[in-house]
C-alpha cells in the first residue's frame, strides 16, 4: 500500500499561494507541497509547447515526492498542459495519480451566478489566447456569453508590489472600461488569474453597482473538498498533519519576501534545481 503523501500545489510563480490559502482555510488538516517554478516565469507568454514540457516536469518532481494528487493552481499550465497531462502522460506514467486544475471547478460554478447570462473574464495574454473559458463554460452554461480582457500589466503590478498604489489605477480602469465597452450587461467578473485578488480593492474602485466579483481560491477550495469527499482512495493517500512545505525554482529569498503578501503568512522556501 502506497504511503500518504501531501498534495502537490503548482504554480509557475506566486499566484498560486492565493489558492493555495484559500484551500488550507477550508482543508486545514491535509499536508501541502508547493512548487513555484519561479526561475522560468512568467509562463503567459510561453507556447503551449514549452508550458506543456516544463509543468509535466514538475508534475513528475511531485509524483517523485510520494504525492498522488496535484494541484495545478495556475491558470496559464491549466489552459496549456493540463488535458494533455490528464490525456496522454497519466495513463503511461502514474495511471493511479490524479492531477486537477483551476479552470473547470470555476466554469463549472460561474454561470450560476449570472443573471443577465453575460460573464467577463479578465486573464493573462496566454490563458485569453488558449481560449479555455469560453470553451469550458460553453459545455456547463451553453447560454452564457463570455467577454475576454488581457490585463498585461496587473501581474508586474502585483509582484513589483504596486497593487495597491496610484500606477495600478491607470490598468485597473482602461481594462475594466474596455471589457464594459464589449457589453454592458455583463454582471460577473472573473479573475481568472491567481495574481488578480491582490487588486480586488482596485477593481471594486471602479467595478459597475451590481457586478459581482470572483476569485477562484475559495471555488477551487470547495472543489477539492468534494473531490476527496467522493473519491475515498485518494482521500486516504493524502497525509494528514497539518504541515506545508514550499519550493521555488528561483531565489529563496525573493520567494519568501513575495510569499508574505500572497500568502498572508511569512515561509521559508527550499530551492529546487529543475535543470
Amino acid at each position: 500500500m502506497q504511503k500518504a503523501a501531501p498534495i502537490g500545489v503548482f504554480d509557475s510563480g506566486y499566484g498560486g499561494l492565493t489558492v493555495l490559502k484559500e484551500i488550507i482555510s477550508k482543508l486545514p488538516q491535509y499536508d501541502y507541497i508547493y512548487l513555484g517554478d519561479n526561475a522560468r516565469a512568467p509562463y503567459g507568454n510561453r507556447s503551449f509547447d514549452t508550458v506543456y514540457h516544463y509543468t509535466l516536469q514538475c508534475v513528475q518532481w511531485f509524483f517523485d515526492q510520494g504525492c498522488s494528487l496535484v494541484i495545478l493552481a495556475c491558470n496559464t499550465a491549466s489552459a496549456k498542459a493540463l488535458r494533455t497531462i490528464q490525456q496522454n502522460d497519466l495513463p503511461r506514467i502514474a495511471p493511479d495519480k490524479r492531477v486537477l486544475g483551476v479552470i473547470r471547478p470555476t466554469t463549472e460554478v460561474i454561470g450560476n451566478h449570472s443573471e443577465s447570462q453575460s460573464v467577463g473574464v479578465l486573464a493573462t495574454n496566454g490563458t485569453v489566447l488558449s481560449n479555455s473559458y469560453p470553451i469550458e463554460i460553453a459545455k456547463f452554461f451553453p447560454e452564457i456569453v463570455v467577454h475576454q480582457e488581457a490585463c498585461p500589466m496587473w501581474v508586474p503590478l502585483v509582484e513589483n508590489n504596486e497593487y495597491s498604489g496610484h500606477g495600478a489605477n491607470f490598468f485597473v480602469k482602461k481594462n475594466l472600461t474596455a471589457i464594459f465597452k464589449k457589453d454592458p450587461k455583463i454582471d460577473v467578473i472573473l479573475l481568472a488569474c491567481t495574481h488578480y485578488p491582490l487588486l480586488r480593492g482596485k477593481i471594486e474602485e471602479y467595478l459597475p453597482v451590481g457586478v459581482k466579483l470572483i476569485s477562484q481560491g475559495e471555488i477551487v477550495a470547495e472543489s477539492l473538498a468534494d473531490y476527496l469527499a467522493r473519491h475515498a482512495e485518494m482521500e486516504a493517500s493524502c497525509s494528514k498533519n497539518g504541515k506545508r512545505f514550499f519550493y521555488t525554482t528561483d531565489s529563496t529569498e525573493d520567494f519568501d519576501n513575495h510569499a508574505t503578501t500572497f500568502f498572508g503568512e511569512t515561509i521559508q522556501s527550499r530551492h529546487l534545481d529543475l535543470s
